[in-house]
């Protein structure tokens, strides 16, 4: 089960400056590690956009390629 609580920013901030340095320390530890998975998520979305793309030549020789399969399926 789990409950969902609507606190505000400032309310937020005032939990947090009050919390015993070995939790806010513990606190910090986790944000980093999210933020080191969303990098993550950046390096690979980097490598898809930047990556290697078909040339105009390669295209047409898989289209023609699947051409070919499909005339060989329906015979």
């Amino acid at each position: 089960m789990e409950a969902v609580v609507d606190i505000k920013f400032d309310e937020l901030l005032k939990i947090v400056k009050s919390l015993p340095e070995h939790k806010l320390s513990q606190l910090k530890a986790e944000l980093q590690k999210e933020t080191k998975d969303e990098s993550g998520r950046d390096d690979f979305k980097s490598l898809l956009l930047n990556g290697p793309t078909f040339t105009k030549k390669q295209l047409d020789k898989v289209a023609k390629t699947r051409k070919a399969i499909n005339q060989w399926r329906t015979k």
